[in-house]
């Protein structure tokens, strides 16, 4: 995952976090497949990303959504 971040943007920091929520990996859990989430984005600095998430008017910038498609891609061909 880390090395998909990477390549499209080689100044970037990975950090692992965890985030409270639904999910189906439960489900996965319980037939013995281990889960990750990997939601990618990259976010301008000067976005107060905080207020946006789960607020009146949630939403994501459409270059932050790019990026996060194009790493998944990048993830999912070369892992």
């Amino acid at each position: 995952m880390n090395e998909a971040v990477l390549a499209l943007d080689p100044d970037a920091r990975t950090v692992p976090y965890m985030l409270s929520g639904g999910t189906d990996a439960k489900s996965f859990a319980r037939l013995g497949i281990r889960c990750f989430g990997f939601s990618p984005l990259r976010l301008p600095p000067d976005l107060d990303f905080t207020a946006l998430f789960h607020g009146v008017d949630e939403r994501v910038p459409i270059d932050a959504l790019r990026f996060g498609t194009d790493v998944l891609t990048h993830f999912l061909t070369h892992c």
